[in-house]
């Protein structure tokens, strides 16, 4: 069991922000005291760039650099060599898609789902403009959930790659990602998913899932912005090439134009990087990793599972994943803009978000373009949802006209 009143202690926000009820953290996590040491430390103890000094600060940063990917290697089960930093998850997707191109042709198809991010669909929305892959769409129930019989009616002989998110981000949907990858790799198709709402709340073993790719962000689980991963298996990260050029990434090139790329994973990680950010992911990766991913598991579900038994009671609510076990909870009030919906909760300190989420196409799914998305983390507790669902029975378009003036 998880001790959620110490572990709020270890978050600043919610020390300095007492009456704030955050349920945002899909969108970005609060960070932990040991991550905003780790950052600040950098910056006032041992600032330098990486790979390229011989001092002594230089050298305890090339420790703690490539420190984390060794600690990423043990979060997701992969060897070091397959980690890959990058900027973001959208950072991530986009290497995958560009970088698979030369490997696809025209009439070559990629499947994906409705329910899936921006980052997940107009890379290859480009591709398709640029080389006409085919982009299908994988049959799912109106919670986003892909069963084993709507996929394999999905999978042809045309289809090389399938992307998809293992937890949807907007209605929390667990796809059957293990079972997705016998299935894809038996039609000689790539598997890449996307795990930013999967890798800060759950188990995550690439080798038995045995996905080709996978790309999550770090300010989704407690670390700073702006640091992505991007795992790959080796052998596929080889014959890759990188879609960013630059210092540290080539080990000579000369006025001919030849040049000679560093092995992976530091060919794709061209420039200076997010030194500290990445510093600081390898702190909440060991904050994560003490706490348990079994045990942050168990805790939102049990956390969402009351939420929805107290929002489901509520006359104003429509719940639109209500059957889902995990992830985020969407919901709309009736006759109520979300945005406005949205505005009233935070005129009662409750954070959300209203919108599409970034999932523009979801709307074939579940039919509306503007939705509330409540979304929980290990440092909510039951406490915050009773106020939540407090705030949410007084939505009415009455209480919210007016609201932002």
């Amino acid at each position: 069991m998880l001790d959620v009143d110490k572990i709020r202690k270890d978050f600043p926000m919610i020390e300095n922000n007492p009456d704030l009820v955050y349920l945002d953290s899909a969108a970005t996590s609060l960070k932990p005291q040991c991550v905003i040491d780790a950052v600040v430390d950098f910056y006032a103890r041992h600032t330098s760039n990486v790979h390229r000094g011989d001092y002594r600060v230089a050298e305890i940063n090339d420790k703690l650099y490539d420190g984390t990917r060794n600690l990423v290697a043990e979060l997701i089960h992969c060897d070091k060599d397959e980690v890959v930093y990058t900027h973001n998850v959208s950072h991530s997707l986009n290497q995958i898609a560009f970088g698979l191109k030369p490997m696809l042709k025209k009439g070559d198809t990629v499947l994906i789902t409705y329910a899936e991010h921006a980052s997940n669909v107009l890379p290859w929305f480009a591709l398709q403009k640029e080389i006409g892959i085919n982009i299908e769409y994988i049959e799912t129930d109106n919670e986003a959930n892909i069963t084993i019989d709507t996929f394999k009616k999905a999978m042809h002989e045309g289809v090389k790659v399938v992307s998809v998110a293992e937890v949807t981000n907007v209605l929390g949907s667990i796809q059957p990602v293990k079972e997705m990858c016998e299935i894809a790799h038996s039609y000689g198709a790539y598997m890449i998913v996307d795990g930013a709402q999967s890798v800060p709340h759950m188990k995550v073993d690439v080798k038995d899932l045995d996905v080709d790719f996978l790309g999550f962000s770090a300010h989704k689980m407690c670390g700073p912005s702006g640091v992505g991963i991007l795992y790959g298996k080796k052998k596929l990260l080889d014959a890759m090439e990188p879609v960013f050029y630059g210092g540290d990434m080539n080990a000579r090139f000369n006025k001919d134009g030849e040049m000679l790329l560093k092995d992976t994973p530091v060919k794709f990680e061209a420039g200076t990087p997010n030194i500290e950010g990445v510093i600081g992911t390898g702190a909440a990766i060991q904050y994560l990793l003490s706490i348990g991913l079994d045990n942050i598991h168990e805790y939102e579900k049990e956390l969402r599972a009351y939420a929805i038994d107290k929002l489901s009671q509520l006359d104003n609510i429509e719940i639109i994943n209500p059957d889902n076990l995990y992830g985020p909870i969407d919901f709309n009030a009736k006759g109520v803009f979300a945005q406005d919906a949205a505005g009233f909760l935070a005129s009662k300190n409750i954070a959300v978000r209203s919108g599409n989420h970034c999932a523009k196409i979801l709307h074939n799914i579940i039919h509306t373009d503007q939705s509330i998305r409540a979304s929980l983390y290990f440092y909510n507790t039951k406490e915050e949802i009773d106020r939540f669902v407090e705030a949410c029975k007084e939505i009415t378009l009455e209480n919210c006209v007016g609201i932002f003036f």
